[in-house]
């Protein structure tokens, strides 16, 4: 434990010396935590040693999901999720179970994998996640109902993908009864919990009987976010869907709550969220990314470039999207927190092929968060009207014969 956290408070401090850099150009600090771990573990250098069955994996991870949906989701309260549910609709209703269903025929026909546990596949990569395209959600020269889509989207598909996962899970295992009945229990007590929980603590703070001080005023809403995750685990509602209802709840009760919470709970995330990448880094050795094949490589290409593009043109026609808002939503379907518990807990249910489910998973993943980490500036600044791009952006226009100077007279 000594040797992990001396690596991430190194790699956290060389991350904070070159964010602001990041936060100009193509790097990316995920992206760093991520080839860090790779290097740091077994595979490598050997100075972290993490094993998939390890507890601190899976549950730094799940950990990691929960801060980042719980953050999400006090970005909208329920009066905007109504007023802007029809693109979401749309992303949700067609383009989740089309994205899962091409990503399943990918994995069936060119992995040679049965139909089950090509579903299975679907069913993990199926979830997006927007924090490896916080160039883009952040901006707010970009359209607010882009931005408004993928918050929305990336925050209640997690949730919408978990039944599918066990149920396929299940399936693969030979189960005769799938337990449908405690799913639709699972996720409905996630629902009331995240919501229930934040609504009474907020009434109960604005009552005469209760106040915060300005001093523990941020750590109203984190009180709540552990209430939630406590409760959750203890009554085995879905944690994910109980963050995202939790954070929409105190945005929609508690402004002020929200407010004060925003920038340290983003930190909070953030830290989960660098850490289980380190993490999952380390997992990935050389061995797994030659035992995949070509073939595993062309699959994970073609399940960030085909699957959830064709599936979004195909959702979003007659929208009202523009071309280029259309093509940033089909490229923006990165997979993240949410596809990686959801690959450890295949992983850790012994069905005969975990392994090679889990394998074609970790590299789809790796090659989504280094690709989508490091275009998501480039996208963004293709909306910004001041053309703050890169330097290296600049060059290009300049070869292209269209110099800056020229276009800014």
């Amino acid at each position: 434990m000594g040797t992990l956290l001396t690596a991430f408070a190194a790699v956290l401090l060389l991350a904070v010396l070159i964010s602001s850099l990041a936060h100009r150009t193509i790097l990316s600090t995920a992206a760093l935590f991520l080839v860090a771990g790779f290097v740091l573990g077994d595979g490598v250098l050997g100075v972290v040693s993490v094993q998939v069955d390890d507890e601190l994996v899976g549950t730094l991870a799940e950990l990691a999901l929960f801060a980042v949906l719980f953050t999400d989701g006090m970005r909208v309260g329920w009066k905007d999720l109504r007023s802007a549910w029809r693109l979401p609709g749309r992303a949700l209703g067609w383009g989740l179970p089309l994205t899962l269903g091409i990503t399943a025929i990918g994995a069936h026909y060119l992995l040679g994998l049965g139909w089950i546990e090509s579903l299975l596949i679907g069913a993990i990569l199926a979830p997006t996640d927007p924090v490896f395209a916080a160039a883009l959600v952040g901006n707010e020269k970009v359209p607010p109902r882009l931005r408004q889509l993928l918050n929305v989207e990336s925050g209640v598909n997690d949730g919408l993908a978990l039944p599918f996962v066990m149920v396929f899970l299940a399936i693969a295992a030979g189960a005769e009864d799938l337990h449908l009945g405690e799913l639709g229990t699972e996720l409905g007590l996630g629902v009331l919990i995240g919501v229930a929980v934040p609504w009474v603590a907020i009434k109960l703070e604005q009552t005469r009987w209760f106040s915060a001080s300005t001093q523990y005023e941020p750590l109203n809403a984190l009180a709540i976010g552990l209430l939630v995750l406590a409760l959750g685990k203890a009554t085995h509602g879905n944690l994910f869907l109980a963050a995202f209802a939790a954070g929409i709840t105190v945005a929609t009760f508690g402004e002020r709550q929200r407010e004060s919470f925003e920038h340290f709970g983003e930190l909070i995330a953030e830290l989960f969220k660098l850490a289980a990448l380190l993490l999952f880094g380390a997992l990935i050795t050389p061995a797994l990314l030659g035992a995949v094949g070509w073939k595993g490589w062309l699959f994970a290409i073609l399940a960030l470039i085909l699957a959830r593009p064709v599936a979004i043109w195909l959702s979003f026609l007659r929208s009202g999207l523009s071309v280029r808002e259309q093509a940033a939503v089909a490229w923006f379907g990165p997979k993240g927190f949410a596809s990686v518990v959801y690959g450890l807990i295949v992983l850790a249910s012994g069905i005969a092929a975990a392994q090679e489910v889990f394998q074609f998973v970790a590299v789809t993943i790796v090659l989504s968060i280094l690709l989508h980490s490091s275009t998501d500036i480039v996208v963004a600044r293709g909306f910004d009207d001041e053309r703050e791009v890169p330097a290296w952006f600049g060059v290009a226009r300049r070869l292209r014969g269209r110099p800056r100077e020229d276009s800014a007279s």
